[in-house]
């Protein structure tokens, strides 16, 4: 909504760079506090205008009569009417007529003609402070939802030449070297390059508890060093870190709107030429049906009628409650891409989970080995081959055989959901799971098949030679996630892996989870999918890892990528994104959408039952200038309290 202040008021809210608080000497204060006078002056000169008006008025005071007290409450009228008379104009000239603007104008206007100065100006003042609080309030959600996010530093120190030097993060090339000292954040992606270092995620996922990362792995921007210097090699550039990009999706989220956005918007847009019409009819009609009609008594009740009807409570209040609503998800490390999938989380009935990286760690150890080669020269062939490879499995493998030499490989292929295939010295290589064997008809021991855990065999030259048994590790709060859902409305849940069904149905039944099914390939997955939507009232939420599970998060009716903050494909795909890697936040983000949901309701429910109230008395005779004030900027502000306290829940 347009406000007749918003081009001050963005200065005033917006004014000083939240991005870089490093910036500037000081005088962005001063610059600030000169735009809130700037903003609050004209209702401020016109509020105490107001009251020494009605002050002598009660006095009865002799001076203050008939071109007096009329150039006295228009002094007072005036700095609160002109911006909405000019905006009443700016809009009446692109076309859009009846709005809040001219329903204010018109009212006042008339209200100073029967010569009801003070209700005139307080109609206008309360508008004006009522347009203020709304906006300071949007300001503001969106400010707390852009400052949850955008942590990164204004500055770095950068390897240059031999020497660091201090310079802006978006000056930075991917490859070159900077350095972090302790109690500095990251301001770009990239590799840790000393041996390991302490971070605080808190910025990034909501969680205080520091997160260790070993030399190679990912630091990313937002990332608070805890231990030491360490130095970390560029990976993104300033604008395509994964920080910025969410940051602009978080900041983006308040255009998608919601179903019940959209619908207050269009009503408005009929609700208001409609008021204006019954006000018009409101004066003239009576003179035929109302034996002792009198033109000033019913000009007064339209006006009173027109007052009472700005829709500004209803068009604010609810994009506020989902500016809340997604402010407190970013707080709590849930990432909503648009208010749109605030409203869509609450009717999900059927929540559908990968296994690994979702209930499980992901983090995979090698338990056990078996083999008819020496072992030294199994692990080599078996490590070699999977260091192509980016699962989670294969990297447990490379990283159980450590820093030894690899083999030389060549023709490496990868089997979807299978495993892999190579050329080791002439010879043919198999790396894979049971379903991989038996496509390609190598035998393999038959008690194999009955270990639950997952198993990676080895053949060569299309005979077996071994295997490695790997083990995953279910999440904390997974057996809590699965308990909240159900609690929170969830029907059905269901979990999809492509790991053998013996582990799956194991973690499915530790866990409390209705429907399990294993050994799937992603297409599968896709299938299973396709057929739980096929149920017409099944509204599906899949959460997966936002890579391998890409395609199922798009088909779902809401796609949720789980502790995927690296992950472009997981920003890009889901429409909601888990950042600290926590499956009870699925429930989390139901019950914040619920809450959201509610608040709305709450405030559609308000503005419309004192409304009608007021405007049947209003009609009726029965309610003055100053019971309209309240039907329109009392229960606007009731409104705005309501939907700004979603930020202050706990969930």
């Amino acid at each position: 909504m347009t406000t007749p202040q918003s081009h001050i008021k963005e200065d005033h809210c917006c004014g000083r760079d939240h991005a870089h608080p490093h910036h500037g000497d000081g005088h962005d204060h001063d610059h600030g506090d000169h735009n809130k006078i700037k903003t609050y002056f004209p209702a401020i000169a016109s509020l105490l205008l107001l009251v020494l008006g009605i002050v002598f008025d009660q006095l009865a005071l002799e001076f203050f009569k008939n071109e007096l007290r009329l150039v006295w409450y228009l002094i007072a009228y005036l700095p609160v009417a002109l911006p909405v008379v000019k905006e009443a104009f700016a809009t009446i000239l692109k076309g859009d007529i009846f709005t809040e603007f001219l329903l204010m104008v018109l009212a006042t206007i008339g209200a100073l003609a029967l010569g009801e100065y003070p209700e005139a100006v307080a109609v206008m003042l309360f508008y004006t402070i009522g347009e203020l609080f709304q906006g300071a309030a949007v300001a503001k959600a969106k400010n707390n939802i852009k400052s949850l996010l955008d942590v990164r530093p204004s500055s770095v120190n950068v390897l240059r030449n031999g020497n660091y030097k201090t310079v802006g993060p978006d000056t930075v090339e991917i490859g070159e070297v900077i350095q972090l000292k302790v109690g500095e954040k990251a301001p770009l992606d990239g590799e840790l390059l000393s041996e390991s270092s302490s971070f605080n995620t808190a910025a990034l996922t909501g969680e205080s508890r520091p997160k260790n990362i070993r030399k190679g792995e990912i630091v990313l921007a937002g990332m608070l060093n805890l231990e030491g210097v360490v130095n970390v090699k560029v990976g993104k550039r300033f604008e395509d870190s994964a920080l910025s990009r969410i940051l602009e999706m978080v900041q983006n989220a308040t255009s998608k709107k919601a179903k019940t956005e959209l619908f207050i918007r269009k009503f408005a847009k009929v609700y208001t030429p409609l008021v204006f019409f019954l006000a018009v009819a409101l004066v003239f009609l009576p003179y035929f049906f109302v034996a002792d009609y009198e033109f000033r008594t019913w000009l007064y009740r339209s006006l009173v009628f027109l007052v009472i009807s700005c829709p500004c409570a209803l068009v604010i209040s609810i994009p506020l409650g989902y500016f809340g609503g997604i402010g407190a998800a970013s707080k709590n490390g849930i990432l909503f891409k648009g208010a749109n999938y605030l409203d869509a989380i609450t009717k999900v009935n059927t929540v559908v989970m990968d296994k690994t990286g979702t209930l499980t760690r992901g983090i995979f150890e090698v338990k056990k080995i078996e083999t008819l080669l020496p072992e030294d020269r199994f692990l080599a062939i078996l490590a070699t081959i999977e260091s192509h490879s980016t699962h989670p499995i294969a990297k447990a493998i490379v990283s159980y055989y450590g820093n030894k030499p690899l083999l030389s490989l060549n023709e490496v292929k990868e089997i979807s959901g299978h495993g892999l295939t190579a050329k080791l010295d002439y010879t043919e290589v198999v790396v894979g799971n049971a379903k991989l064997f038996e496509k390609l008809g190598i035998k393999y021991p038959n008690e194999i098949d009955l270990e639950v855990e997952t198993i990676v065999m080895v053949a060569i030259d299309g005979a077996y030679v071994g295997y490695v048994l790997i083990a995953d590790q279910i999440k904390q709060d997974a057996k809590d996630a699965v308990t909240d859902l159900h609690a929170n409305g969830v029907a059905k849940v269901v979990m999809l892996s492509g790991d053998k069904t013996s582990i799956t149905h194991k973690v499915a039944a530790e866990l409390g989870i209705d429907f399990a099914y294993g050994d799937l390939l992603p297409e599968h997955k896709v299938e299973k999918l396709e057929e739980l939507r096929d149920d017409t009232s099944a509204v599906v939420a899949f959460v997966g890892d936002g890579i391998n599970d890409a395609p199922v998060l798009a088909l779902s009716d809401l796609g949720m990528a789980m502790g995927t903050l690296g992950s472009d494909i997981a920003i890009e795909t889901a429409d909601v994104v888990i950042q600290n890697d926590m499956p009870s936040r699925i429930a989390t983000a139901i019950k914040i959408g619920k809450i959201t949901k509610r608040i709305v309701y709450q405030n559609i429910g308000l503005a419309f039952g004192v409304k009608v109230l007021v405007l049947i008395l209003g009609a009726g005779g029965l309610a003055t200038m100053w019971e309209a004030v309240f039907a329109d900027v009392g229960v606007a502000f009731l409104a705005i309290l309501n939907a700004v306290r979603i930020q202050r829940m706990k969930f």
